[in-house]
């Protein structure tokens, strides 16, 4: 019997960890012939569909989020058409709720809600036996998941950024995420951890570890004798943490302030500033003491921090959401702005008409508008999004902005103020532009703000920051 395990990834830096996971647990169940199948979304659909239809397996699972499910539909339901007689399973977020939206599909089989290890271990074995599948295969809690390894072969190609699971569940509710949709957390041991980071070090190159693990530090003894075991030499490659900022300790500090730097990263969600739109999404961190925490981390420089915030929530208008921004910005090396999805199984999808949030009705159900934010405003957020994204990217523009953004009114008014900029000559879109193109606009629009006196000390700036990720010959303004 063979089993065809497949998900499109966002980009050929991803990999696909849950289907791994489910190869693992068919393994482990005495299944020999299941392969994993990763593309992107940038690869060909005949090209993809005639992979899968080279496969001839029997059973044929996808794993579905936001990002992929429509392209996956689209994969699944021509190949059922060359393939009638496999068996195709959906699993995964996307599918785990509101399930009627796929079971009517008449080229599904099955589908696989909440985690699958288990689930479709079941649903093997009752394609091998030629038994009936029901539409919709509730999964249970994979009761081997603490004693599971790091699933990625040392004998297959590893990309650059690879994913490990030390913990399930959330100990938070927030209302916009699927973690609260869980009931408590399951953890591996402190021990478990090392040793399963510790495989990694068998794959060559450098490699970055990101942990999954929606709060990584919810147990505090835990996480800091993980972030021990790291500090040893034998721990070389660079490791991804999301971390509540607040329930760090001085002792996390302290250990934290002995990792040499790119060595570790931390990822904090503070979403908003603002109190009443924190109260409504049940996120109770504590503004101050996250951004405090942030600021130190940044300040002790041993850890690249990277902080969150979500445009769309409830009671967050412009101004408020410029705030958030100003707060966040100066307190990490990098900050995302994302963008609220209505995601199904969230409390706030189903309050979404109390608030009067309207979003796409398309994956990934992003806000289109809000009472407090119209849809122009969110637009002009997304393009400064688009736009902190391309000057800090990997540091481009790091001594440029140090030196003109004391000159802004504030950090968020220097970035809207690139968009109007940009806006007033042609409404260009900054990731159309080259990196070339991009210098000369932030050259120009950094003339306005910075003193005449000053404009040297700023052309310096800029070309050093050219030099460092040019070869060609710098423009003629530098």
């Amino acid at each position: 019997m063979k089993i065809e395990l497949f998900t499109l990834n966002g980009s050929f830096a991803h990999s696909s960890l849950a289907i791994r996971c489910l190869k693992t647990a068919l393994t482990d169940a005495g299944f020999s012939s299941v392969h994993c199948t990763e593309g992107t979304l940038r690869d060909r659909t005949e090209a993809l569909l005639a992979e899968l239809v080279e496969a001839n397996a029997d059973l044929y699972s996808f794993s579905c989020y936001i990002w992929n499910v429509t392209a996956i539909l689209s994969l699944a339901r021509d190949l059922k058409t060359v393939h009638p007689k496999a068996t195709v399973v959906l699993g995964g977020p996307e599918v785990s709720f509101d399930t009627e939206r796929f079971t009517a599909l008449d080229f599904v089989n099955t589908v696989i809600t909440g985690e699958g290890e288990e689930a479709i271990v079941t649903v093997a074995n009752a394609v091998r036996e030629g038994k009936a599948l029901p539409p919709v295969l509730h999964g249970t809690p994979d009761r081997g998941f603490a004693a599971r390894g790091i699933h990625y072969e040392k004998s297959a190609p590893v990309p650059s950024l690879v994913y490990y699971e030390g913990s399930r569940g959330c100990p938070f509710s927030c209302t916009f995420c699927l973690s609260s949709a869980e009931e408590g957390v399951r953890a591996k041991s402190a021990e478990k951890v090392l040793l399963d980071l510790l495989e990694f070090e068998s794959f060559e190159g450098p490699i970055t570890v990101k942990l999954v693990d929606r709060t990584f530090n919810f147990d505090r003894e835990r996480a800091k004798k993980i972030w021990r075991g790291l500090l040893f030499p034998a721990y070389t490659k660079c490791y991804h943490f999301e971390i509540a900022a607040h329930l760090l300790d001085e002792e996390a500090f302290e250990i934290l302030g002995k990792f040499p730097a790119g060595k570790v990263r931390l990822e904090i969600g503070l979403q908003s500033t603002n109190e009443k739109t924190l109260d409504a999404v049940c996120r109770h961190a504590g503004t101050a003491a996250t951004l405090a925490a942030a600021a130190r981390l940044k300040a002790m420089g041993s850890c690249h921090v990277h902080l969150d915030l979500i445009a769309g929530l409830p009671f967050e208008d412009y101004r408020t959401f410029a705030a958030s921004f100003d707060a966040a910005y100066p307190v990490c090396d990098v900050l995302q702005l994302g963008f609220l999805k209505l995601l199904h199984g969230t409390a706030l999808r189903r309050d979404a008409e109390k608030y009067g949030i309207r979003a796409s009705q398309a994956p990934p159900y992003t806000v289109l508008e809000t009472p407090w934010l119209s849809f122009a405003e969110l637009h002009r957020l997304h393009g400064i999004s688009d736009i902190l994204d391309r000057l800090c990217e990997k540091g481009r523009f790091v001594h440029t902005l140090h030196f003109i953004l004391p000159h802004s009114p504030s950090f968020f008014t220097f970035f809207e103020g690139i968009l109007d900029y940009l806006k007033s000559e042609g409404d260009k879109s900054v990731q159309q532009l080259s990196q070339r193109a991009l210098f000369s606009v932030v050259w120009n629009y950094g003339k306005t703000l910075v003193p005449q006196d000053l404009h040297d000390e700023f052309r310096r700036h800029l070309f050093a920051d050219f030099s460092a990720v040019e070869t060609r010959r710098p423009p003629k303004f530098l």
